[in-house]
């Protein structure tokens, strides 16, 4: 649990950022070489490599250099891990807001009945 836990915490702080947001969102449509996806950001390549540094580090990408050309892709797996805690807080809100429904409901359907 400690494990998926720090994971989790690593890819969202990972994802806090949006550059790096920008980034994970380019590469979950296919590898990509760094200088491609540095292209968009008004930023020297530096900066860039910094947010590609804390995207690798914490797992959401892999990069690999063949010659001078760094390529980097997504790592759907940590990318599911996230996904899925989202998931489980969705339901568990849209569960408390369905029971809330309800009961506004019942609530209200009484003051019309009391009212008549």
């Amino acid at each position: 649990m400690e494990h998926y836990q720090s994971s989790l915490d690593a890819a969202f702080h990972a994802l806090a950022d949006p550059t790096r947001r920008a980034v994970v969102s380019r590469l979950t449509k296919g590898p990509a070489p760094v200088k491609e996806l540095a292209e968009p950001f008004d930023m020297g390549l530096p900066s860039f490599m910094k947010h590609l540094r804390v995207l690798e580090k914490d797992g959401l990408i892999s990069s690999e250099k063949v010659g001078r050309v760094r390529t980097c892709w997504v790592n759907t797996e940590r990318l599911a891990g996230a996904e899925s805690w989202l998931s489980e807080q969705r339901e568990l809100w849209q569960a408390r807001t369905d029971r809330l429904a309800d009961y506004v409901e019942t609530q209200m359907s009484r003051s019309i009945e009391d009212a008549s």
